[in-house]
C-alpha cells in the first residue's frame, strides 16, 4: 500500500471539492479502489501504487485547470478525469487567466487592470522586476500575491517584505513604544494585503516560523536573501546606498519586486532618491524589467485617477512656467 498528500493551497478547495463535495464524489467513484480522505485543502490518497499515481496526475490536471482558470464545472470535471491515460488536455480561458491566488474563503486575487497583468508577466520571465506608479495603481498589492502566489507553488521557501521607514514630517524617535510598535505602522500595508490572501492561522504560522518575515530596509544589509521572494515597497525612499544593498543582497534562487511612486519621495532635501538612478542604468540588463502603472490602474476611489490627473497636470504647469522664466528645457531631476 501507498500513501501520498496532496496540497490544495493554490486553488480554491470549494471550486475543487464542489458544493457538498460533489465534485469530490465524482473523484471517489472514477478511483474507487483507492482510499480518498479530505482534511482541509489536503487530500489523503491510500491505495496500490499504480493507482495512488493515476490519481496523483488526474488531480494535478484538475488543480493545473483551477490554477488557471479558477472555475471548473461538474461536468469538465468528470472530462479531465476520464478514462483515456492523458485524460482532457488543461486549456487555458483568456477570460480568466489575471488570477493570481486565492485569499480566505475563496476569495480570488486577481490582476485587474492590463499593466498589473503586465507586472505578473514581467515577474514571471524576470528575476527583478521593478513597478513604478501613482498611489493606487495596485503595485504593492499585486506583488505581495505574486509573493504568495509562488510560495504557495513552492517556488521559493519564504517570503521577505521590507519597506525605508521615512514618513515625511516624522521621525522614528519621537514615535512612542518599543521598537516593533514604532515600525509597525510603516510597514501596515504589507499586513493588510497578506490579510487578504493567507488565513489568520496561516499567516502567523508562517510570520512565526520566519517564513514570511516583514522588516524594514536597513535590517537587509548583511543578509543574502536566498530561495526567497522579495518586495521592496515605496522604494523612492531609499537612497541610493540603500537600493544597492538592498539589490546585492538577492541570492541566486530568488526573485524581487521593487515598487515606488516617484512623485511622493519623503526623503530629506538633502538626500536623492536612489530609484531614479537605478531604473535608468539597470533597464537594459536582461533580467531586468520594468513596468510603469498610471491613472488607468488606479482601483481606489474614482475620485484618485481625477486627483493624480490633477497633480500631473500642475507639474506640467510648473515645468512650462519654469522653460519660459530660464529659457531652458527643464529636465527630469534625480531628486
Amino acid at each position: 500500500m501507498t500513501e501520498a498528500i496532496i496540497n490544495l493551497e493554490t486553488v480554491n478547495p470549494i471550486e475543487f471539492f464542489g458544493i457538498n463535495n460533489s465534485k469530490f464524489d465524482i473523484l471517489k467513484k472514477r478511483f474507487p479502489l483507492l482510499k480518498l480522505l479530505s482534511r482541509g485543502t489536503q487530500i489523503k490518497i491510500t491505495g496500490q501504487p499504480e493507482e495512488v499515481a493515476a490519481a496523483q496526475v488526474k488531480i494535478g490536471q484538475v488543480i493545473q485547470y483551477l490554477e488557471r482558470n479558477g472555475h471548473l464545472s461538474e461536468n469538465y470535471f468528470s472530462r479531465i478525469l476520464g478514462d483515456e491515460e492523458q485524460g482532457e488536455p488543461v486549456t487555458e480561458d483568456p477570460a480568466n487567466n489575471d488570477i493570481l491566488v486565492f485569499g480566505p474563503n475563496g476569495k480570488v486575487i486577481r490582476a485587474k487592470t492590463r499593466n498589473q497583468k503586465l507586472m505578473a508577466q514581467a515577474s514571471e520571465k524576470n528575476d527583478i522586476l521593478f513597478a513604478i506608479g501613482p498611489a493606487g495603481t495596485g503595485k504593492t498589492y499585486t506583488a505581495v500575491a505574486l509573493a504568495v502566489r509562488a510560495l504557495k507553488n513552492k517556488a521559493v521557501r519564504k517570503i521577505i517584505l521590507t519597506r525605508p521607514a521615512v514618513e515625511a514630517g516624522e521621525s522614528l524617535g519621537f514615535l512612542p513604544g518599543d521598537l516593533k510598535e514604532k515600525i509597525d505602522p510603516y510597514l501596515r500595508p504589507l499586513y493588510d494585503a497578506l490579510d487578504d490572501m493567507i488565513p489568520s492561522d496561516k499567516l502567523n504560522y508562517y510570520m512565526a516560523n520566519r517564513i514570511i518575515e516583514i522588516a524594514p530596509l536597513a535590517y537587509m544589509r548583511g543578509r543574502t536573501l536566498d530561495n526567497a521572494f522579495i518586495i521592496l515597497d515605496e522604494a523612492q525612499n531609499s537612497t541610493d546606498l540603500q537600493l544597492k544593498m538592498f539589490l546585492t543582497r538577492i541570492g541566486s534562487s530568488a526573485k524581487a519586486i521593487i515598487t515606488g511612486d516617484l512623485t511622493q519621495i519623503d526623503l530629506p532635501k538633502n538626500q536623492k532618491s536612489g530609484l531614479f538612478k537605478a531604473t535608468r542604468i539597470l533597464k537594459n540588463i536582461e533580467g531586468i524589467a520594468q513596468i510603469t502603472l498610471d491613472e488607468a490602474d488606479v482601483v481606489r476611489h474614482r475620485l484618485v485617477k481625477m486627483i493624480i490627473r490633477a497633480y500631473d497636470k500642475d507639474l506640467e504647469r510648473d515645468k512650462e512656467l519654469e522653460e519660459k522664466r530660464t529659457g531652458k528645457k527643464v529636465e527630469e531631476q534625480e531628486q
